[in-house]
């Protein structure tokens, strides 16, 4: 045996408990693959979000609708970076779509992302503002002028037929959009719960259960977004509005962890012979991610937060500032539980010997391209981005009620 090897088995053994085979004394999916169907899902529960506008005609959520299509695309463009700098050979990316393998799930991603982008994503952002960026390049000099006269592809027709062709082409390509986000995020749960080597994936659970996460997740960011820039650019965070988009973040939450709570009955249920070692795992191992933080702080204490706001609606809704309060409060946790979520189900199925006689223990780098600097540098480049799309396409107007009558946002209130 080549001795470089035997030397790195020797410095490896310390991190071993109990039995493992000698390949699989490594996590191969690290930190990246973490973040990759962490920010997918954000990109299909945002979208999801915007669709209750369009299509169901959701008309409390609308000053959520276009920021919820600029977060979905600033967490589309960054989806696939984590994959590609999780490859061995990251500047051969694109070889996945010149010579592209149809029985390969993963390779298929590249299809799955490409039609997302540019048929649903990019087409409905840009009808969306057509003639606003018509009225904007009018109104401006310079560089915004050029900006948002390109974007409108030198249209200047604001007439009634555009607009109501423009209308409808919004509704088709929502109806549209709406399987594809499913089919975007399904996707990643169909790659980890088609592996029937490990019994940790292999369910036909996991890619509902990705989904509803998804939705949880991307509904959950946009509350966040819209409470936290709403104030910092002058507006009033309209409690109607808010009070809506929770209300189908915690049926979400609801149908997510009743999901996940049947797949784990059923696999206690069937007690086949990798039980015994996948409860030591979550007992030991994943004790604190999964009990502590997926469950306990990321479904349970949001459920029982937004839960309180109804049972003791009366009283919460004299006070509006506990109430935003107890709503922000119960968003982050959401987030943090997917994002636990997400470390459960990738590092966790790397955990365990498939002799299923030992675990073994994840190291995380801080620098490097696997590393926890790297990661964190990718989560927050989303909102970098965002930030870029609102000084282009900015949307305030909308954020900030502009429009709506009084008459029906005191109703509501």
């Amino acid at each position: 045996m080549n001795p470089e090897f035997i030397r790195t088995l020797h410095d490896l053994l310390p991190q071993i408990q109990g039995f493992i085979y000698p390949n699989e004394i490594e996590i191969h999916w690290g930190l990246l693959i973490v973040v990759y169907p962490y920010i997918t899902g954000v990109v299909a529960g945002a979208f999801i979000l915007a669709s209750l506008v369009k299509v169901f005609n959701v008309r409390e959520v609308q000053p959520l609708y276009r920021l919820s299509l600029l977060t979905a695309l600033a967490y589309l463009l960054v989806a696939p970076m984590a994959l590609v700098a999780h490859l061995g050979h990251p500047e051969r990316f694109y070889e996945i779509l010149l010579t592209p393998q149809t029985s390969s799930a993963m390779a298929m991603f590249g299809f799955v992302y490409a039609w997302y982008l540019m048929a649903v994503l990019l087409l409905e952002i840009w009808f969306v503002h057509r003639t606003d960026m018509i009225a904007w390049a009018e109104q401006e000099k310079g560089v915004m002028r050029f900006i948002h006269r390109t974007l409108a592809l030198y249209s200047r027709d604001t007439g009634d037929r555009s607009v109501a062709f423009d209308h409808k082409a919004l509704k088709v390509i929502t109806i549209v959009g709406i399987p594809s986000a499913f089919l975007l995020h399904g996707y990643v749960g169909f790659i980890f719960g088609s592996i029937k080597a490990n019994p940790w994936w292999s369910s036909v659970l996991i890619p509902i259960v990705f989904l509803f996460s998804a939705i949880v997740s991307g509904i959950a960011l946009v509350i966040l977004l819209y409470m936290v820039l709403t104030p910092l650019t002058g507006g009033k965070i309209s409690m109607r509005c808010v009070d809506k988009a929770v209300d189908f973040l915690f049926y979400a939450v609801i149908v997510d962890f009743s999901l996940e709570f049947v797949d784990f009955i059923h696999r206690v249920y069937q007690s086949e012979e990798e039980i015994k070692i996948l409860s030591e795992m979550v007992m030991s191992k994943l004790f604190a991610s999964l009990v502590i933080i997926q469950v306990l702080l990321g479904m349970l204490v949001p459920l029982l937060l937004i839960s309180l706001t109804k049972i003791f609606k009366r009283r919460f809704s004299l006070n509006e500032d506990l109430r935003k309060m107890v709503y922000f409060i119960a968003v982050i946790l959401i987030q943090m539980g997917i994002f636990a979520t997400r470390w459960n189900v990738v590092i966790g199925g790397q955990m365990f010997s498939k002799s299923f006689r030992g675990l073994t223990t994840y190291k995380m780098e801080f620098a490097g391209i696997e590393g926890l600097l790297f990661a964190i540098l990718l989560l927050a480049l989303p909102i970098i981005i965002l930030a870029v799309l609102t000084k282009i396409l900015p949307p305030w107007k909308e954020m900030h009620g502009e429009g709506v009558s009084e008459g029906v946002e005191v109703a509501g209130s």
